[in-house]
């Protein structure tokens, strides 16, 4: 998932002249994300119509296909961001950004019970290397300090909530790796359909979680799920809070569509590493603004993640090559999936 800290940061009044009190609206931010996915397919368009008009153009022809077929990913995206926001609100944003990285173990587990897929031995040591990774990440949130607003409790719940988020999201991973590939969809046409299903079925039911009671999981005076009026009131009296949702909606649309565009044209391995770079930048500036304090625990568990991802993915094959003055590795390896790609399995290049 794709989120920034900024939701705390910003505090206004809400209706009914309530105190100042910060922007803590984790589904009515979802729904901007979705809104930003949404907008891909609107980009989707504007590029056929262009392709239908120059012939010469690179687009591909489409096949036709069922829209229903993104429904059941969809669900997971609403779910697993849902759950990812409210999470982001309990912790900080270099644990969220680390802890995201929990999706590399349930996807592989998962490729391998749905998909048939079969893993390397270095993928499983991947996958542990990431398990390590997590315990030492969840050890510097457990020792480092904390004050009165993200309370020790908070902070466990928060990353047990993004572990758990991390399921729904592989899930989700493996229904679009079925569905793009195997169906040869847009990139930008998968995004944005996702997104036309998570913004209605999600603002819908904004309605119901207007009344539902939330308890100390709630951010808003009233203490329900999710206080939309709330949210509108903050943001017409704190103009930077617009920007930020602007900004917000903004990002999502972009990186969505980047992110499946590389997986989809150069590899899975590229967008793992440009993840990773977004961890250090996400950290750097949440200890240059003073957010979070700084703990060396994280610095050991940032390198574990990152060595499990490294070898999951394979980064290690053309190391070892160079090592052993060997061939070069194929080029196949700079086209594999995260799953593996449907042609081969995954684990072919070892």
């Amino acid at each position: 998932m794709r989120i920034l800290r900024w939701a705390d940061n910003f505090v206004a009044p809400g209706c009914g002249g309530s105190k100042e009190h910060s922007f803590q609206h984790p589904f009515l931010q979802a729904v901007g994300m979705f809104l930003g996915e949404f907008s891909c397919l609107a980009a989707f368009y504007l590029l056929r119509c262009r392709a239908a008009r120059h012939p010469e153009g690179s687009m591909d022809p489409q096949q036709p296909f069922n829209p229903l077929l993104f429904l059941p990913p969809a669900l997971c995206d609403m779910t697993g961001t849902s759950i990812m926001y409210v999470a982001l609100n309990m912790t900080s944003a270099s644990s969220f950004q680390m802890l995201r990285g929990a999706v590399i173990i349930f996807t592989g587990l998962f490729s391998v019970a749905f998909l048939g897929r079969r893993l390397a031995l270095s993928q499983w040591l991947g996958i542990l290397a990431t398990i390590a990774g997590l315990v030492v990440v969840g050890l510097a949130d457990l020792l480092s300090k904390h004050d009165d607003q993200h309370k020790l409790s908070e902070v466990i719940t928060g990353d047990l909530l993004i572990i758990m988020a991390q399921i729904i999201v592989s899930i989700q991973m493996v229904l679009e790796e079925k569905f793009v590939y195997r169906h040869n969809v847009h990139p930008l046409r998968a995004v944005g359909t996702e997104g036309l299903f998570g913004f209605v079925i999600l603002s819908l039911l904004l309605v119901p979680m207007y009344y539902i009671p939330a308890g100390s999981f709630s951010g808003n005076p009233r203490g329900t799920l999710e206080d939309t009026l709330d949210a509108f009131c903050q943001v017409g009296r704190q103009p930077l809070i617009a920007l930020a949702l602007l900004g917000n909606i903004s990002s999502i649309a972009f990186f969505n569509f980047a992110g499946i565009s590389v997986t989809k044209e150069l590899s899975a391995t590229t967008r793992m590493v440009l993840d990773s770079l977004r961890t250090i930048v996400i950290w750097a500036l949440s200890l240059a603004l003073g957010w979070e304090a700084f703990h060396p625990l994280q610095i050991l568990g940032f390198l574990i993640l990152l060595m499990g991802t490294a070898l999951y993915n394979g980064l290690h094959r053309p190391l070892l090559a160079r090592l052993s003055r060997g061939r070069p590795p194929a080029e196949e390896g700079e086209h594999e999936r995260l799953l593996g790609g449907s042609r081969t399995p995954i684990n072919d290049a070892s």
